[in-house]
């Protein structure tokens, strides 16, 4: 799966593993990551893209907060 910004991954490897997260930008080998709680959107969290699986869900970027995003991946995980 092509990475792109607003995606929706799940943490495989860290302390924040089995965590749901939102990809805020892209880098060559690198995303960054963010889930609105531990780590907000304006200091999103530099994750390697071996240790990130992709979900099907995507998030709109544009105009969202750090409560939105959480409720919205909240919504996610319940759904799973």
């Amino acid at each position: 799966m092509k990475v792109q910004t607003g995606s929706v991954v799940k943490a495989c490897a860290g302390r924040d593993s089995e965590g749901l997260f939102v990809v805020t930008s892209v880098q060559e080998r690198y995303c960054f990551i963010a889930d609105g709680k531990s780590r907000k959107l304006s200091a999103p969290k530099r994750k390697n893209l071996k240790h990130i699986s992709f979900t099907d869900s995507v998030i709109d970027l544009n105009d969202i907060t750090d409560k939105k995003l959480r409720k919205l991946l909240r919504e996610i995980k319940e759904a799973e």
